[in-house]
């Protein structure tokens, strides 16, 4: 694993907000605002076959699926999204709240 450690100050606030919500397992997270996190902690992403999007991290290849005619994702992207930035190793530290 790489133990990449992502510290989070004010200017990155959406994408902290972004990720809680992911390991919280809440459904209904923008998917452009799933997208823009993955961007930030250095992900390439590329458009798949449809509605795939491919995402390399760290070395770790994923492929989810952009929520088409909604905008949001539902739980079951949410699960599988969370998988992801552990298996790259991305730890959340910051401010008062560990995740």
């Amino acid at each position: 694993m790489y133990g990449i450690t992502i510290w989070y100050h004010r200017g990155v606030d959406r994408h902290r907000r972004t990720l809680r919500a992911i390991f919280e397992r809440r459904a209904s997270i923008p998917w452009l605002d799933i997208e823009k996190m993955l961007r930030r902690l250095g992900a390439e992403l590329s458009e798949g076959r449809g509605s795939r999007v491919r995402v390399v991290l760290n070395g770790v290849r994923a492929v989810f699926h952009r929520p088409h005619p909604e905008k949001e994702t539902d739980r079951g992207a949410v699960a599988a999204m969370r998988r992801f930035p552990v298996e790259a190793g991305i730890e959340v530290e910051g401010d008062d709240d560990d995740l």
